[in-house]
């Protein structure tokens, strides 16, 4: 493989790595919460701020991307991002509800853009879908990385004061500005543009009437409750360990930690093991012990450790989930990769559409086992998804 390729390679694998950055919303609600004096039901609005826009940006980028080119378009998504992580540092309750918009508007850019971009340097049909969780094992990466980041922002940027913890914002924004320019540098193969010969309503619409193959539609679903799985967790394992044991802020930032690691190694062992075993089958496998372990983490009472290890699990579990049903998605009609990716990625709110589910749910119940029991029902869901 030739320099340049490895390169480029390089490039579009390290982009992952900002794409991460949403992630960074679990740990931050708790430091936002005490700042800004919020309920949980207002907290678990803050993730729904950064995915929404995957909703409504989704579709209309993907249609787009035929015209602008999948590079373009990643890179229109990290100057977004740039610009998000700015907004912050007003310091005031709005301007953190504002430049968490932006920065979800740049994730969405992202979230359609970069799995595409993978084909444009990954040409081996039978090395995708391992290409792919490598991507997600970048982003675990990042996602791990993001507690640290905050940790740095307090004690170091902020001298230990809690309410500078939008610091660690600013500091996202400039990994994204290197990200940014390695990708502009390296020489990647434009895929072929579609002529645009349809107004973006009629091809909203196209897009849309994709749903009508019960495959996409079942894939769709799948990707959105993948998502609420991985969003939830993270935004539900720091206040499990506040609720249940008492423990401080700064404490509590140790289980999204965990989370992010276990991740991190699942979607690792998950390249490898795909080489071996049927994507399908280790999603099977994967989602029937994940239920398992969300049903012990909701009703069976365990030392802190013990939540700290479930935790890790639906991380490790979760991992190579949504790269198997991405890649099913797109084998259905190849040849509508673009539009597929969009309509798929567009399910990626159910990132913020269960997180003020989990909170509502806390408040309701008055204790934390609710939230988690949201987790449960869309595991349930993915098992269907894995077997139909």
């Amino acid at each position: 493989m030739k320099a340049r390729q490895v390169s480029a390679i390089g490039a579009v694998l390290f982009s992952f790595f900002v794409m991460g950055f949403c992630d960074i919303v679990g740990i931050s609600s708790d430091y936002a919460r005490e700042a800004f004096g919020w309920s949980q039901a207002m907290t678990g609005l803050l993730p729904s701020v950064v995915f929404v826009w995957v909703l409504l940006l989704a579709l209309p980028v993907g249609i787009k991307m035929n015209a602008w080119g999948r590079k373009n378009t990643v890179l229109i998504g990290m100057a977004v991002t740039v610009v998000g992580t700015m907004i912050p540092l007003i310091g005031t309750s709005s301007a953190c509800l504002v430049g968490y918009a932006a920065l979800g508007i740049g994730n969405a850019i992202l979230q359609v853009s970069e799995n595409p971009l993978v084909r444009n340097v990954v040409t081996n049909e039978k090395v995708l879908t391992s290409t792919l969780t490598a991507g997600q094992v970048v982003k675990a990466i990042s996602s791990f990385c993001g507690p640290f980041i905050m940790l740095f922002a307090v004690n170091v940027l902020g001298n230990g004061d809690r309410q500078m913890w939008y610091l660690a914002l600013p500091v996202m924004g400039g990994i994204t500005l290197l990200s940014a320019l390695w990708l502009l540098l390296s020489p990647i193969p434009h895929e072929s543009r579609a002529a645009e010969t349809a107004s973006m309503s009629n091809e909203i619409r196209r897009s849309v009437s994709l749903l009508r193959d019960h495959t996409i539609l079942r894939l769709f679903f799948g990707i959105f409750f993948v998502v609420a799985i991985d969003v939830g967790t993270n935004f539900v394992s720091s206040k499990v360990m506040i609720e249940r044991y008492g423990w401080a802020v700064e404490q509590a930032g140790i289980a999204p930690q965990v989370y992010f690691i276990c991740r991190t190694i699942g979607a690792f062992l998950g390249v490898l093991l795909m080489t071996k075993i049927p994507s399908r089958q280790y999603f099977r496998w994967n989602i029937l012990t994940c239920i398992a372990a969300i049903l012990i983490l909701a009703f069976v009472p365990l030392p802190a450790a013990g939540s700290l290890v479930l935790i890790g699990a639906i991380g490790f579990l979760c991992s190579c989930i949504f790269p198997i049903i991405y890649t099913m998605a797109v084998e259905t009609q190849p040849e509508k990769e673009n539009l597929i990716s969009g309509l798929i990625i567009t399910a990626v709110s159910g990132g913020g559409a269960v997180t003020p589910l989990i909170g509502l749910a806390t408040d309701l119940a008055a204790d934390i086992t609710a939230g988690v029991c949201v987790l449960l029902i869309c595991a349930v869901y993915l098992t269907y998804c894995a077997f139909r």
